[in-house]
């Protein structure tokens, strides 16, 4: 059991780690093109996107494909999230339903 929450946990947290690169996408395309700080930030997306990539595949190497995928939604729940605490967003009621199904669709896959 605990090997398996550690496994979820590990795939929550390189979902976040992935969903970090809209920060840094988002801060660089408010600086001016190829400016410092645009280089900055775009700098920390390609990194951020590079330890994703070892990440993923340790845990790749730990966990099926289909298990390991099941996860990728989350993404888009911690993207949505992420805009609305930093940038000020707005969360539409089609935006929350969507989440429930896509947590719906994790627990129940998760369960199986």
């Amino acid at each position: 059991m605990q090997n398996r929450l550690t496994v979820i946990a590990s795939l929550i947290g390189v979902n976040m780690l992935y969903a970090c690169v809209g920060i840094c996408t988002k801060m660089a395309s408010l600086q001016q093109m190829f400016s410092w700080r645009y280089l900055l930030w775009f700098g920390g997306a390609v990194a951020v996107i590079g330890l994703y990539a070892v990440l993923w595949q340790q845990i790749l190497r730990r966990v099926e494909l289909s298990t390991a995928y099941m996860f990728k939604g989350s993404t888009l729940i911690f993207t949505m999230l992420i805009a609305a605490l930093l940038f000020g967003e707005s969360i539409t009621l089609p935006n929350i339903l969507g989440s429930i199904i896509i947590i719906t669709g994790i627990t129940l896959l998760a369960r199986s």
